[in-house]
């Protein structure tokens, strides 16, 4: 999709589309550490994708942000007709979903370098936790 059509999508829309692409980068990153079975690699994916870590990854990410990305965010953030789970707080949430949508439109206007470049800054702390665990087990598959 070219930008100027993905800029007219709802922030919802874009979250939607997000969180398919988080979900999808996690997979790939956790399957590259050489992790096997589904309930390990489901209870390690929480640890990226909990309304409660995209928040926290927002913090990250922030300061990174181009003048368009935080448009996206905030449009995102502030997207209205959105529940908010018992998981998280309304600021979580809410931030979470501005998260999302920054992916979502990342992945539509095919920026998917920004986008692991965004991952891996979100992440950083996650990302080497991990990494540190599996020591030894890494397979090569990339995030995008």
């Amino acid at each position: 999709m070219n930008e100027d059509f993905t800029r007219t999508l709802t922030g919802a829309s874009l979250a939607y589309v997000g969180d398919a692409s988080l979900e999808v980068m996690v997979r790939r990153f956790l399957v590259g550490l050489g992790i096997t079975g589904s309930g390990k690699l489901n209870r390690l994916a929480l640890d990226f994708v909990r309304a409660t870590a995209q928040s926290a990854a927002v913090d990250n990410i922030l300061p990174h942000l181009d003048e368009d990305e935080g448009y996206i965010y905030k449009r995102g953030r502030n997207a209205h007709g959105i529940s908010i789970p018992k998981s998280a707080s309304a600021r979580e949430y809410r931030r979470a979903t501005g998260f999302e949508a920054l992916f979502g439109y990342l992945e539509l206007s095919g920026r998917t370098a920004r986008a692991k470049e965004l991952f891996e800054l979100a992440y950083a702390d996650t990302i080497e936790r991990l990494k540190a665990e599996t020591r030894g087990n890494a397979v090569a598959v990339p995030i995008e």
